[in-house]
């Protein structure tokens, strides 16, 4: 893999899924919108690439899953990569992309099972666990099974953690939920995505605890984290916070402009760019290829 920053939770950027991405916005009624301005939206692979190049991002994880909806206000598999073209992307760009795959816990042992099957791969560095989707706290039973692989494959879980960014609950999403589940597998490296936020100190709380939870910033532009997160990177918190966009909600060029706000120093600025997510996705430290 190159060296680099890593984007530790980008989504499907292609321009054929701009449509499914403003649909799906829409039908949440949310302020939010998706990138815009052509330099910092959707693009081909290529195009994302020479972007890449420019910034200085060396990889993105993209989300990759299956076709399966599920019955909630937001079907997230209709925004994630497909598995072949995740797997184009790997063969074509060799270590600029690599997937986290999102899991489906509603799926009992079909899910568990096809987890087990994509995680052969060496370019899956991660499972990923849209949370409110699927209204399951995060020490819910049916989770353990998904908890278990990562401990068996040595890959790290990451979920989304605070409140929900639609008309689905929120509660499932409060950063508590993941001290059994880091008490049960000590040697599961947890990401706790999209800071946290409303519940940014207990997501911190347990960042502290526990050496196996981490904070990710997915979703939420420099600009926008909550003063506890920028004093948690800066100090405490220097080795813990992974650097995620959840592109397109958050662009690649707006957030490296509005980084450059938060007066980190260098040391903390690479930890958090590059360095803490190689140190909880390890499988970028391997010369991943496609299976």
């Amino acid at each position: 893999m190159p060296a680099g920053m890593v984007d530790s939770l980008c989504n499907a950027f292609g321009i054929e899924r701009r449509a499914a991405w403003e649909t799906a916005v829409a039908g949440q009624d949310l302020p939010l919108r998706v990138r815009q301005d052509r330099d910092d939206s959707f693009a081909d692979p290529e195009a994302m690439v020479e972007r890449m190049d420019e910034l200085g991002i060396a990889t993105l994880l993209v989300v990759t899953s299956d076709v399966h909806p599920h019955g909630t206000a937001f079907d997230v598999s209709s925004v994630t990569s497909r598995w072949e073209e995740t797997e184009r992307l790997v063969e074509r760009f060799p270590g600029r992309f690599a997937a986290v795959w999102g899991i489906e816990p509603q799926l009992g042992m079909t899910g568990v099972r096809r987890a087990e099957e994509v995680l052969a791969a060496p370019w899956v560095v991660g499972l990923y666990l849209h949370t409110h989707s699927f209204d399951r706290p995060l020490d819910h039973r049916d989770h353990y099974p998904y908890y278990g692989l990562c401990d068996r494959f040595g890959v790290p879980m990451m979920m989304q953690a605070g409140s929900s960014g639609g008309r689905m609950p929120s509660e499932a999403g409060k950063p508590i939920g993941i001290d059994r589940p880091a008490l049960y597998f000590p040697d599961v490296t947890f990401v706790l995505s999209h800071t946290g936020w409303p519940w940014v100190d207990e997501a911190i709380a347990m960042a502290l605890k526990f050496s196996n939870v981490y904070l990710g910033t997915g979703s939420y532009p420099p600009a926008h984290w909550p003063a506890a997160l920028v004093d948690f990177v800066r100090r405490p918190g220097r080795r813990k916070v992974v650097f995620g966009t959840n592109f397109p909600t958050v662009g690649h060029r707006q957030a490296l402009d509005q980084l450059d706000g938060l007066g980190l120093s260098p040391e903390v600025r690479d930890l958090l760019m590059a360095g803490n997510a190689r140190t909880v996705f390890t499988r970028l430290n391997e010369r991943a290829g496609p299976a």
